[in-house]
């Protein structure tokens, strides 16, 4: 298992990653596995500490990386709510969703990073480092590496530190963790659309794995006006379908989720950015786990290839691998104009509606669609 960060001599290793984000294990699990003496570097207490994520794996994520079955939740449907109340369930044949036991998930990529051979050291901030010419100076902390890479997070310190682009694009976002509760039917996330209460993103409920998970985001106007989550207004609607006001409350969480795409510069020499820190996150549904396991795997296999068989440069590979979110970041733009509940009401559940719904929830597969016209569930306006 990971251990306590505790103060070295100089060690010098061949990659340092800063982070234990899901791409920062990840990354560091591979270029262990390739080879490479690899130390991963955090300011929390240890992995499962500080979750600031639903934690909701789309299929694509799975796909990606194996994840322990007894620390998930499979989810078949979405519940897409309209303002007025109405609602439509969608599916598409093969696909799901995971929600996740996410401090457990973290803990579990800990050890598998572990296993492959790296160093774990947690209550190890990073403050700052110095390059010079093929050496990485980690300050602080009497640690060097040839290579270093930023997996830490929307407001990365590694791309201060180095001049890297940073994220300037966020959502908002609050979440409270109930205990587990009957009132919420486990075949869907419920994702409610409403301007009033999360303009420019929507409110969820979802029956998590052995909880229950109530939240909203919210993005600042295009036009410059700051926005805030109004999470007690959002709760106060949907207590008497939920009941949630009944349940123990487990946890509470809330931070920036990056909205703006891709960040410029992603590297320099010796240094990369990965996962949040790289602005991997779609702009417009917020997603960023899928991309973190990709991503962060391809970062340390490249890492891996340029320091042990003269590579070509893993900056340059991944600028030319990293998704570049063009349709989303302008429809990321026109979702945060958030148009009005009416305009919602009498659009949501249109034909072209419908499709883009199934296109972003359902990765341009098919879907099965089944409008609710009947007494609405719920009524948010």
């Amino acid at each position: 298992m990971a251990r306590k960060y505790f103060l070295l001599n100089e060690n010098l290793y061949d990659l340092v990653v800063v982070g234990a984000s899901f791409a920062g294990l990840i990354a560091a699990r591979t270029a262990a596995h390739r080879g490479l003496k690899v130390a991963v570097l955090d300011a929390k207490s240890e992995p499962g500490a500080r979750v600031r994520t639903t934690g909701i794996l789309v299929k694509e994520a799975v796909d990606e990386c194996d994840i322990p079955a007894a620390l998930t939740r499979k989810i078949p449907g979405v519940r897409l709510y309209a303002p007025n109340g109405r609602h439509t369930d969608l599916f598409a044949p093969g696909y799901y969703f995971l929600a996740t036991d996410t401090p457990a998930i973290m803990r579990w990529l800990a050890r598998e990073a572990v296993r492959a051979g790296a160093d774990l050291y947690f209550g190890a901030r990073f403050h700052g480092a110095t390059l010079t010419h093929d050496r990485v100076h980690i300050h602080g902390l009497d640690i060097s590496a040839r290579y270093l890479l930023g997996a830490d997070g929307a407001k990365s310190r590694v791309a201060r530190n180095f001049g890297l682009g940073r994220n300037s694009e966020f959502l908002i976002g609050v979440e409270t963790e109930y205990e587990e509760t009957p009132t919420v039917d486990p075949d869907f996330l419920h994702c409610f659309v409403d301007t009033n209460l999360a303009p420019g993103y929507l409110g969820w409920v979802v029956p998590g794995a052995n909880m229950t998970q109530a939240g909203l985001a919210v993005a600042n106007s295009p036009f410059g006006a700051e926005r805030k989550p109004e999470f007690a207004a959002f709760a106060n609607r949907i207590d008497r379908y939920f009941a949630l006001s009944n349940c123990e409350v487990l946890h509470r969480r809330s931070g920036p989720i990056p909205c703006g795409g891709l960040v410029s510069p992603l590297s320099t020499h010796r240094v990369l950015l990965t996962g949040d820190a790289a602005g991997l996150v779609s702009p417009l549904t917020a997603g960023g786990i899928r991309f973190a396991f990709q991503y962060g795997r391809r970062a340390g296999g490249a890492i891996a290839n340029y320091l042990l068989d003269d590579g070509p440069d893993p900056g340059a590979m991944m600028a030319q691998e990293y998704p570049r979110f063009g349709l989303k970041k302008w429809m990321r733009r026109l979702w945060s104009a958030a148009p009005s509940n009416a305009v919602l009401n009498a659009t949501l559940f249109t034909p072209p509606m419908r499709a883009l719904a199934q296109w972003i929830y359902f990765q341009k597969r098919g879907a099965t669609i089944k409008a609710k016209t009947e007494t609405p569930f719920l009524r948010l306006t």
